[in-house]
């Protein structure tokens, strides 16, 4: 019966969170304070649930968010983040360490903490959620620039950041030398990027080989890919943080079949874990000594905010030609959600005193964050005047391999602004043994001819050699970039052509 009322109690809370996600949208309210509120309301304060395991509440938490960043590089597009890798990795390195050495001086020296926990406090809520930025940055209409070097900074700066608090989150007697612990996170974030690129290669190649005899199987076979390239850097002592978003990113841009349904799968399980995420920490709060870490977590905030992260990105810009107004923005877009809950758990777990004042005064920092930057971030984007048009969707492709034909059938949806729109069949010039054998058009569906012109919305069936796979679809992304006349602009469907900017929608059909 415990285990029936379990999974009762479960299957109500996730119930509960997925329709508080249509419901808090509708309001402008951020739907991780309900899972908050869920988690404390089934705690010891509310229904009685005791949750005191930290080390349980570490390894789980470490699971979800493993899963998310997974999530977070598969939807990577790194022929858009590729041009801003240099200030994403400055973000996630040299911003971060910014942000630890003046959080750590405000804690040491205005509040008197002792110098071990000041600085794991301040690694703690320096890192940024890969979670919150990608469900929020994603919707705003931003500059690439904008958009891609805030997701590598939340993407990449989990790794060093988990490092750091685990090797000082431990008896002051057993913190190595400084020295020693740079070099060992030098190895960790190095091994972990190679160990990240050989699997998520390897995956890929697996996934491409042969036909599997059902959809959902693809699915489950690229999180088993990206849960082994955590494991093996793992088991490496390498960063498996950073091997697993490494992979998604490898997975996520190489040409997969039913690749849809496999970032489809893996946001349900990103969701989940992030859900879980929330109703944990508020499950590993107490209520009664939240009042006590109240003052010094806003004062904490506050700096963070207007000093701590203002400077960090500061430093992270030099070189970089970041002008003013994307300065300010990065510096508010500092989200905060599942990193941090993860990370105090790791205070908590390795016996560190003072880790459940960090665990608490985390969860008030989460809440506060969470109102005061979730809900104001269009609005800023838009006084700053960083918001447009939403960007061109790229062309979504679906593959499906016909294993005994040697053939694949590519299903191809034609997106608001592509330049797909407007072209004949005849015009689109795939290879000689590729064919468009299916138009579907809201209701209709018919055979296309040489005539046939595509429009938005149109969805293409496209049958094709599995040898001559990649060459159509790279003509198809040409010709969604850049028109029927994509070869004349150097445009071969691999990348955009050199010193040429993508057109805007709308434009030249």
């Amino acid at each position: 019966m415990s285990l029936t009322v379990a999974l009762l109690i479960a299957t109500v809370v996730v119930l509960v969170a997925i329709l508080a996600v249509r419901a808090t949208t509708r309001f402008g309210l951020p739907s991780l304070l309900l899972y908050l509120a869920l988690g404390v309301l089934l705690g010891t304060s509310g229904i009685g649930i005791d949750w005191g395991d930290a080390d349980l509440a570490k390894e789980l938490g470490t699971i979800a968010l493993v899963i998310i960043l997974a999530e977070g590089g598969l939807t990577t597009r790194w022929r858009e983040v590729a041009p801003h890798l240099g200030l994403g990795l400055a973000l996630s390195t040299i911003a971060v360490a910014v942000s630890v050495l003046v959080m750590a001086a405000f804690m040491v020296g205005v509040l008197g903490m002792h110098w071990q926990v000041a600085v794991v406090a301040g690694a703690i809520i320096s890192s940024t959620d890969a979670a919150a930025v990608f469900s929020v940055l994603r919707r705003l209409g931003l500059p690439p620039k904008v958009t891609s070097a805030l997701e590598l900074e939340s993407g990449l700066n989990d790794a060093p950041v988990i490092l750091l608090v685990t090797f000082l989150s431990v008896p002051l007697a057993d913190i190595q030398p400084w020295w020693e612990i740079a070099l060992l996170i030098g190895y960790e974030l190095i091994a972990g990027l190679g160990i990240g690129l050989v699997t998520g290669f390897a995956g890929a190649a697996l996934m491409r080989r042969g036909a599997l005899p059902s959809a959902g199987l693809y699915s489950l076979m690229a999180i088993a890919m990206l849960l082994l390239s955590y494991e093996l850097s793992t088991l490496a002592h390498a960063s498996g943080f950073l091997g697993v978003y490494v992979a998604g990113v490898v997975l996520g841009n190489a040409n997969l079949p039913f690749k849809r349904a496999v970032i489809g799968f893996a946001e349900a399980l990103a969701w989940l874990s992030q859900i879980g995420l929330f109703v944990m920490l508020g499950l590993l709060v107490f209520p009664e000594q939240i009042p006590q870490v109240v003052l010094p977590a806003l004062l904490i905030g506050v700096v963070l905010l207007f000093l701590a992260r203002p400077l960090s990105v500061a430093a992270a810009s030099i070189g970089q030609r970041v002008n003013l107004r994307e300065q300010v923005f990065f510096s508010w877009a500092g989200l905060r959600g599942a990193v941090p809950i993860v990370l105090a758990t790791i205070p908590i777990s390795n016996g560190l005193e003072g880790g459940w004042q960090i665990l608490h005064m985390v969860f008030v920092l989460v809440v506060v964050f969470t109102l005061a930057q979730g809900t104001t971030l269009p609005a800023m984007a838009r006084r700053l005047g960083l918001t447009g048009k939403a960007q061109t969707r790229d062309l979504e492709v679906e593959v499906a391999v016909l294993d005994e034909m040697a053939a694949d059938l590519m299903t191809v949806a034609v997106p608001e602004g592509s330049r797909l729109s407007g072209v004949y069949i005849g015009d689109l010039r795939l290879p000689s043994v590729s064919a468009v054998s299916l138009v579907i058009r809201g209701d209709e569906r018919f055979v296309p001819d040489a005539g046939t012109l595509i429009r938005t919305g149109d969805q293409l069936l496209v049958v094709t050699p599995s040898d001559q796979r990649e060459a159509t679809e790279r003509r198809l992304r040409a010709v969604a970039r850049s028109g029927r006349l994509a070869g004349w602009f150097g445009d071969d469907g691999t990348d955009l052509p050199p010193g040429r900017p993508r057109e805007k929608p709308g434009r030249g059909h």
